[in-house]
């Protein structure tokens, strides 16, 4: 698997959660720009709703990707697998597509959420047109399986989410925009699973076979 500099890593990731961020937060910052300027009633009521949106979505994602690439999925023992669907849907709600659950696991520990939670973040990407994210999980005799469904108009895996996935490093390098699958494949080798990705028409699969139980 190609290797990536520590430093660079944790900077990109860093990026790329400002780069989840700006959008929410920005609207936050325009509906308050709105609410001070001399207004009718009904713009300011478009103003309130854009700020309730905007914090709604910021906070979403915090709490998500605090558990995604944060300390939170790092920490020893069996994750609540309730609270982990619950952070889940309130992020893929924030964006287009919706959110579907079939999980028959006894437990999970919270590195097997954290790659399920980036996983999601992947199929999310997947669909530009929005769509249905399925949420799979068995515990099998060889391991745990996730598997990520993601159905929409015109779903997709871009060339360097599947060179990620095969451990390639794209042509023009790692990038913030490129990092996150990278970081997805980094936690399924610590896991001992393996990662595939197949799309096909509208449709695109994320599975992660193997893992080893934990905590």
């Amino acid at each position: 698997m190609s290797s990536i500099d520590p430093a660079r890593l944790s900077a990109y990731i860093a990026s790329r959660i400002c780069h989840d961020l700006v959008s929410p937060i920005s609207s936050v910052t325009n509906a308050l720009d709105l609410m001070e300027e001399p207004g009718d009633h009904e713009m300011k009521a478009q103003a309130e709703d854009l700020l309730h949106d905007g914090a709604e979505k910021a906070a979403a994602r915090i709490q998500f990707l605090r558990y995604a690439f944060g300390s939170i999925g790092l920490n020893a023992g069996a994750a609540d697998i309730h609270e982990a669907r619950k952070i889940t849907e309130a992020f893929v709600k924030s964006h287009k597509p919706s959110v579907e659950w079939d999980i028959q696991a006894d437990h999970l520990s919270f590195s097997h959420v954290r790659l399920m939670m980036n996983l999601v973040m992947m199929a999310v990407e997947s669909l530009p047109r929005g769509g249905v994210v399925s949420v799979r999980i068995r515990s099998e005799a060889g391991g745990l399986t996730i598997t990520l469904t993601a159905k929409g108009d015109r779903a997709r895996v871009k060339n360097e989410v599947a060179a990620a996935v095969d451990g390639t490093e794209p042509d023009e390098g790692w990038r913030a925009e490129t990092i996150q699958p990278l970081f997805t494949r980094m936690i399924c080798d610590g896991l001992e699973g393996e990662l595939t990705a197949k799309a096909s028409d509208n449709q695109v699969i994320f599975m992660v076979t193997g893992l080893r139980a934990e905590g």
